[in-house]
């Protein structure tokens, strides 16, 4: 089966199942995936939820808000929540949810989009760039940001 790419405009009845899944990969309450998704799906926000679906099972998504825990407000939004399942992971889902999260914020009228990781090389090759350090709410290292042009 091939793997479909989703926003969650696209399949609403999935909302709890999504954010019980994003949850699960993150350990963050499934009621703030929940709050975050209602935003978007009631039309508050464009700061969407997009997904990668073999069949009606997820293997990949993420979202954007408007801060994933860390001091710099100034820079937003952000895309969180990045995560791939082990199984599937070196098949490019990653990236190809990267540039439709980038696309379609553009469309909105949302750029640039920042996000913060502790990964090296991984986002530069879906056009990334290191734009500064942020320290992370209740974390002790500072943590990159990166910027999506």
């Amino acid at each position: 089966m091939e793997l479909q790419y989703k926003t969650l405009r696209e399949i609403p009845e999935l909302k709890d199942a999504a954010a019980q899944w994003f949850h699960e990969c993150w350990g963050v309450p499934k009621e703030a995936y929940l709050e975050c998704m209602d935003e978007y799906l009631s039309g508050d926000t464009e700061y969407g939820w997009y997904v990668c679906m073999d069949g009606d099972k997820f293997v990949g998504g993420l979202g954007v808000i408007e801060n994933d825990f860390h001091d710099r407000k100034d820079l937003a939004p952000n895309v969180c929540a990045v995560y791939t399942d082990e199984a599937y992971r070196n098949r490019g889902i990653a990236g190809k949810l990267l540039d439709m999260v980038v696309e379609d914020q553009r469309a909105h009228g949302i750029s640039p989009v920042y996000l913060v990781t502790d990964h090296n090389g991984f986002y530069e090759r879906y056009g990334w760039e290191f734009y500064c350090m942020a320290q992370g709410d209740g974390e002790p290292e500072p943590t990159k940001v990166y910027i999506h042009r």
